[in-house]
């Protein structure tokens, strides 16, 4: 059996790595999962990355799995289509709670011995948007309860795990309060913020570069934002604005960078 390839939730939004996994994960799949090497150089250097670079950068997607060798190219991991459509789901199709939405907490009971597998399933459930209710119990959004189970499977922690769904979670605090203890909401405005200021700087006459940059930038919110009902957010919470932009954006840019790679990659 394959192994799955996982999301890459150490690749920095704008270095090389990060833009060639965006890349790759928005046209690949739509050229038939192979590519030449020299219009993956080429589009890189469309992104403002030297070849050489690019190459260099390669060569690392390829040891983490996300590409194969291909006679004159490269192919995508077919390992790898699950986590690039999880990504398309949560990017392109945000969903964001209202009151009265289910919760889902999961609970996690790993031994000692694996400390790994632990530290590893911490940092994952906070890259899916989980709270951290106390030491191995946190709490999510019950839309997101098909992508636990995924992610429980593929690092094979399904076993020490339990799963419950509430709609009716009672903190020893008011709801509002609890929040601000379950999650870092000014880091997460921060990163709304961050994204915000990032559009500004896009160049709008360059389609396909400001689109890949586009998603780059946007791809790790709707993870890490949980979408939380708007009365328990703060009355100046920028998620729906960074929402709006990101859309308005990916309207305007979307099909002229597609017409740009397949004039590249034809």
């Amino acid at each position: 059996m394959t192994a799955s390839v996982l999301d890459d939730i150490d690749a920095r939004p704008g270095s090389t790595t990060s833009l060639l996994r965006t890349l790759i994960g928005l046209y690949l799949r739509p050229l038939g999962g192979t590519i030449s090497s020299g219009a993956l150089v080429g589009l890189a250097e469309d992104l403002g990355i030297p070849a050489a670079r690019a190459r260099t950068a390669i060569t690392r997607l390829k040891k983490h799995g996300l590409l194969l060798a291909a006679s004159g190219g490269y192919a995508l991991n077919p390992a790898a289509v699950p986590m690039l459509e999880r990504g398309d789901r949560r990017i392109f199709s945000v969903r964001t709670m209202r009151a009265g939405d289910e919760w889902m907490l999961v609970s996690a009971t790993i031994p000692e011995t694996r400390r790994d597998l632990r530290h590893q399933l911490r940092r994952r459930l906070q890259f899916l948007g989980a709270g951290a209710v106390s030491a191995g119990l946190w709490i999510l959004p019950g839309h997101l309860d098909a992508e636990v189970e995924e992610l429980l499977d593929e690092l094979g922690a399904r076993g020490f795990a339990t799963l419950f769904r509430t709609s009716d979670p009672r903190p020893a605090q008011p709801l509002v309060q609890a929040v601000t203890a379950w999650w870092d909401l000014e880091a997460l405005r921060a990163e709304h913020e961050q994204f915000l200021a990032s559009v500004t700087g896009l160049d709008l006459s360059t389609p396909f570069a400001a689109y890949v940059r586009l998603i780059d930038s946007w791809r790790v919110l709707p993870y890490i934002d949980p979408g939380l009902p708007p009365e328990l957010l703060p009355a100046d919470w920028p998620g729906v604005r960074s929402m709006e932009t990101f859309a308005e954006h990916s309207a305007l840019l979307a099909e002229p960078a597609g017409e740009h790679v397949r004039s590249v990659a034809s």
